[in-house]
């Protein structure tokens, strides 16, 4: 009885970084650019105790191993904005911003002109072109973003925006404020930048709802297994006390 508990609290351990993941997906399902998750799981074998006693081959235990977490980069959809520094990727890109701790990458296209006139995310970190930080000066208007990441305003050409690809997206690792790092970063070939719009998060409400309430019953399930595994044993002790008195 003590390796079915085992087990199931494996299950359950699983299940609630399970629960975890869905959370979180749930919770960004407004935020730009958001990439939701899942979790992978696998069977991870243990032999029981070896006893040279015993007249048959050890037993393998079953036990449940979440062994890793992947990110769905499939497109979210575009919404049109109208609003000239608003910029979405159709494709596999990311933008690069320079962040204090070095380069990360990000679908969040929402930026702004900060006071100094550099091009920034809303956290404040500089979007990054071809050339380095993007530069504005307090006059120029009509900014304008091509589907190669081509800048120019009324002041002319302003730079390219440096957007990047991976052959192996999961091998980035998310961060805080919608930010990734990680990963060998290359050119973009298959990405095509739209401006006016932003990409809106890729996690579906519907599905996430129903696989929180999934997750949730086989919590409980395991969970009244368990129950009835700890009467079992008390029941056990109770008959074992009843015949050695």
């Amino acid at each position: 009885m003590e390796n079915a508990q085992l087990i199931s609290l494996s299950r359950q351990v699983a299940l609630q970084r399970q629960m975890d993941v869905v959370a979180n997906n749930i919770a960004n399902i407004n935020t730009t650019g958001f990439k939701s998750e899942q979790l992978l799981f696998e069977q991870y074998m243990m032999p029981v105790a070896k006893d040279k006693d015993f007249s048959f081959p050890d037993q393998q235990l079953s036990f449940t191993d979440d062994w890793t977490t992947i990110h769905d980069m499939s497109g979210g959809p575009l919404s049109q904005t109208g609003n000239p520094l608003d910029v979405a990727l159709e494709g596999k890109g990311f933008f690069v911003v320079n962040t204090p701790q070095g380069e990360r990458w990000t679908r969040a296209g929402s930026f702004a002109i900060n006071s100094a006139g550099t091009l920034v995310d809303l956290d404040g970190n500089p979007v990054m072109s071809e050339g380095g930080e993007v530069k504005f000066s307090n006059n120029e208007t009509d900014i304008a973003i091509g589907t190669d990441g081509s800048i120019s305003s009324s002041a002319g050409v302003k730079g390219k925006l440096r957007v990047v690809e991976f052959d192996d997206p999961q091998a980035t690792v998310r961060e805080g404020n919608n930010l990734y790092s990680g990963g060998t970063p290359v050119a973009a070939t298959q990405t095509r930048v739209v401006q006016g719009a932003i990409e809106k998060s890729n996690v579906s409400g519907v599905g996430e709802m129903t696989e929180m309430i999934r997750v949730q019953r086989a919590y409980e399930n395991i969970a009244s297994l368990m129950q009835e595994q700890d009467d079992m044993r008390r029941s056990a002790i109770q008959r074992l006390g009843s015949l050695a008195a």
